[in-house]
């Protein structure tokens, strides 16, 4: 378990600037820490609380080591975690963090850098949405009254605070603006827009820069024991994503059935102008697609944009930025790349993040992505 700064991959001046708080004892009581997750906002956020619940100790003394020990098996008193949550077979409702604190302390043993669409997976509820809800609210208002434990400072890490529905928000919202004595939120969120503004003006922000290929290369090496080799080439494909270079090592990724539902999108796209077929294929795509998961769907989602912005970089010439290697030998991106150009990547995109904005509200996957498919069509024919 990650409990130190120097454990964290990168971000040197973001350590640096967080260890000066802690010294200078001028920490800001809500703070959001904005980037991907495999970045490292979780582990910087475990790291920061265990400095600042470790500050009353001398270096070294039993007081510090138990605490440190705590805060590695995420066990101290004074250290609280919010995270998504659904109900599954053994919590039928009410679902709070509290409930999945077993599965929540294995999943960050194992992969501190994971995404929430792995997390939910690992909770068995991967077709459901995570949500943190208004019953959080009230917990994290209830915890927070309470004394601390040690006298020092009490800390909630709320991680993906972006699934705060609106009630949770607002209930909050209070503990934001006047928060008790010692307290510090760190919200961690991918999707900063989706935070309502008034929390989000009340915090201070960090912002986290991808991580260089070397810093993820590195790590894989001497942490992962991977093959030099593998691990450079995992880091050059990861684009600044330590989680997505663990993707790439992992055999079992979602990247080889993404690819073969895009692929049938799009070919059906260019077959559907004047064919009937091709349209009634598309429609069955929206009906299979329908049936998978929330999280599934906008994880999909977001891995289209990312093979548009591929096939863009490809019909511009910048090769150097282009990893993309497809699982289907039938596929050529030097064929496909032409039909993504400057006249329509805006509205692919576009069509693209709507549509996972609207799958995020519980909106009716076959008449969304039936719509996207529909509209793919005459975008993908638009003259350069």
């Amino acid at each position: 378990m990650l409990v130190d700064f120097k454990q964290v991959i990168g971000q040197e001046h973001l350590k640096a600037h967080l260890q000066t708080s802690v010294t200078n004892g001028r920490v800001a009581h809500a703070q959001l820490f904005v980037g991907k997750v495999g970045t490292g906002l979780l582990p910087m956020a475990i790291a920061y609380a265990s400095a600042l619940l470790c500050r009353p100790h001398q270096k070294g003394s039993p007081e510090y080591l138990l605490t440190k020990e705590r805060v590695r098996k995420l066990a101290h008193p004074d250290l609280n975690f919010v995270f998504p949550v659904n109900t599954n077979d053994k919590i039928k409702k009410h679902p709070v963090s509290d409930l999945f604190l077993e599965e929540w302390r294995d999943f960050v043993a194992t992969n501190p850098y994971g995404s929430q669409f792995e997390w939910l997976s690992s909770l068995g509820i991967a077709k459901k949405q995570g949500n943190i809800n208004v019953d959080e609210a009230l917990e994290m208002v209830k915890k927070l009254s309470l004394k601390s434990y040690e006298g020092g400072y009490k800390i909630i890490i709320i991680w993906m605070a972006d699934a705060m529905n609106t009630a949770c928000s607002n209930k909050i919202l209070k503990l934001v603006e006047e928060p008790p004595k010692n307290t510090v939120l760190l919200l961690l969120t991918e999707k900063e827009e989706r935070l309502i503004n008034t929390i989000r003006s009340r915090c201070q922000k960090l912002d986290f820069p991808l991580l260089s290929e070397s810093q993820i290369s590195t790590h894989l090496i001497d942490n992962q024991q991977v093959e030099a080799v593998k691990a450079q080439s995992a880091s050059r494909l990861a684009q600044g994503d330590y989680n997505k270079a663990i993707q790439i090592l992992d055999d079992h990724s979602d990247d080889s059935v993404f690819e073969k539902w895009f692929l049938i999108w799009v070919r059906n796209a260019f077959l559907a102008k004047g064919n009937k077929k091709a349209i009634q294929a598309l429609l069955k795509w929206s009906e299979d697609l329908a049936g998978q998961g929330r999280e599934t769907q906008k994880k999909f989602l977001s891995y289209c944009m990312e093979f548009f912005r591929q096939a863009l970089l490809k019909n511009y010439g910048a090769e150097p930025l282009v990893f993309f290697t497809p699982h289907d030998d039938q596929f050529d991106l030097n064929k496909f790349a032409p039909f993504v150009h400057q006249n329509n990547i805006f509205e692919i995109t576009e069509q693209l993040q709507d549509a996972s904005y609207h799958i995020e509200r519980n909106g009716n996957a076959k008449i969304i992505f039936a719509d996207l498919s529909i509209k793919l069509t005459r975008l993908i024919h638009r003259k350069p």
